[in-house]
């Protein structure tokens, strides 16, 4: 691999990671924003039952969201310290990521164009010169 292409494939790394990582802070911050939405809606309609079931419903969406934001913060963080599990997580995220239109599917797309191709590969599996 030439210095041009391992130089690409950095650039296009880092930017997969963080695009990964604002994905994952983004699904986080709606799940946080639908539990205190749900909760504040349950407490501020007075009605007894109404606010024990829209705080599990809030917390169950909450903790769902979080389930998704993980895998894609640790996948971003993975591909930042140019780790090859990093690569191999962002894959697999990358695949469901692509079931969710339309920032989802081109997150999903450029992630596997980028991580499907030799050179990364390559990139990940030969040592680095410092």
């Amino acid at each position: 691999m030439n210095q041009f292409d391992q130089q690409s494939m950095k650039t296009h790394i880092t930017i997969l990671g963080w695009l990964n990582i604002a994905n994952g802070a983004l699904t986080l911050f709606i799940g946080a924003f639908v539990f205190m939405l749900l909760a504040g809606i349950g407490v501020a309609s007075g009605d007894p039952e109404a606010l024990p079931i829209l705080a599990v419903a809030g917390m169950s969406t909450g903790m769902f969201m979080f389930a998704l934001a993980v895998p894609s913060l640790l996948a971003g963080f993975g591909l930042l310290r140019e780790k090859n599990w990093g690569r191999i997580l962002t894959i697999i995220v990358s695949f469901f990521n692509l079931l969710s239109f339309p920032v989802g599917t081109a997150l999903g797309i450029y992630g596997l164009w980028v991580l499907l191709r030799k050179e990364a590969t390559e990139y990940f599996v030969v040592p680095k010169m410092a």
